[in-house]
C-alpha cells in the first residue's frame, strides 16, 4: 500500500482540482506524524487550523469535517504516515476577498519521518516572520535562510527577531535547559503542537517550566539546547551562532519522555 494519498475534502484530489493550487501561496497548513493510524496532540492540530482559518478567511470548516478528512486520508494508506493537512479558500491569492468563502482542506500523507539525529549548529540570522502564529505557505524566507546557512558551514537557522530576540528556526521551536527548568523563549512565534505536547506533559511531570528573553548574548549560560518540530520532541543543538552548546542528554530524554506520555488518539 503507497503511502502517497492526496485527496480533497476526503476524496481523492483530481489534476484539475491540483493545477491551480500548484503556484497558490494564500494557505496555511499542520503537519502531523501517525503511528498505528492513530496521532499525539490532535486537539492542538484542529485548534492550529481552526484559528488560522478564521485569521485568513474569516471562517473556518468545523472540526469534525476536519477530522472526517483526515481520517478519510489515514484510511486509504498505511498505519505509519506522515500527514499535512492544508486549508485554503477558493478565490485564492491576489484578490480583494468580498463575502467569505469557507475554507477547502487538501490532505497528503508520505513516509513516516523521525527528523535528523543531530546535534545541529545553528547560524544566528535577523529575520521577524509575518503573522507568525498562523503556519501559512508563504515561508520563501524560509528555505533560503536554511539554506544559506547550510552554505555557511552551518545545518540550520534560528531567527533573532527585531528586539534581539531567539525567537524559533527555520522550521522547528526551539527549547533551552537551565540546569534547573525548561526555558522557552519569549517572542512572537508559531507555537508548535509538538511543543504544546511537550509543555502540557511536563507540567503534568511536575517539571519546572519559564517562558523568557533568550538573545544570542544569553546563549553561554544555558545548558542546553534543542529543537523540536512535528518530526521529533527533541534534536540536540550544539552550537548557536559562534557559540557552543553543551551535550545534555538528560534533557533530551526528558522531552522525549513528555511526548511519548501523550496518548495516541483516533481520528
Amino acid at each position: 500500500m503507497s503511502t502517497l494519498v492526496v485527496q480533497r475534502n476526503g476524496r481523492e484530489a483530481t489534476a484539475g482540482e491540483l493545477a491551480p493550487l500548484a503556484f497558490a501561496g494564500f494557505a496555511h497548513f499542520t503537519a502531523l506524524q501517525v503511528r498505528g493510524g492513530k496521532v499525539r496532540g490532535l486537539d492542538l492540530h484542529l485548534e492550529r487550523l481552526r484559528s488560522a482559518s478564521m485569521e485568513l478567511f474569516g471562517e473556518a470548516m468545523s472540526d469534525e469535517r476536519v477530522r472526517s478528512h483526515l481520517r478519510a486520508a489515514v484510511e486509504a494508506g498505511p498505519a505509519d504516515v506522515s500527514l499535512t493537512a492544508t486549508m485554503y479558500s477558493s478565490p485564492g491569492e491576489f484578490t480583494g476577498g468580498g463575502e467569505p468563502v469557507g475554507p477547502d482542506v487538501l490532505v497528503r500523507t508520505g513516509p513516516p519521518a523521525s527528523g535528523p539525529d543531530g546535534p545541529l549548529a545553528l547560524a544566528t540570522v535577523e529575520y521577524d516572520r509575518y503573522l507568525p502564529a498562523v503556519k501559512h505557505v508563504g515561508e520563501v524566507a524560509k528555505t533560503h535562510l536554511m539554506r544559506r546557512a547550510v552554505q555557511d558551514g552551518f545545518d540550520d537557522a534560528a531567527f533573532v527577531d527585531r528586539r534581539g530576540r531567539l525567537s524559533e528556526a527555520t522550521i522547528w521551536n526551539l527549547a533551552f535547559w537551565d540546569g534547573d527548568s525548561v526555558v522557552w523563549p519569549e517572542a512572537e512565534m508559531l507555537v508548535g503542537t509538538t511543543m504544546g505536547i511537550v509543555r502540557r506533559q511536563l507540567d503534568r511531570l511536575g517539571v519546572p517550566q519559564r517562558v523568557r528573553q533568550v538573545t544570542p548574548a544569553d546563549v553561554p549560560a544555558l545548558a542546553s539546547a534543542v529543537v523540536m518540530n512535528s518530526w521529533t520532541p527533541g534534536v540536540a543543538v550544539h552550537q548557536i551562532g559562534v557559540t557552543r552548546v553543551p551535550a545534555a542528554p538528560r534533557f533530551l530524554d526528558l522531552l522525549h519522555r513528555a511526548y511519548q506520555a501523550e496518548p495516541l488518539t483516533d481520528f
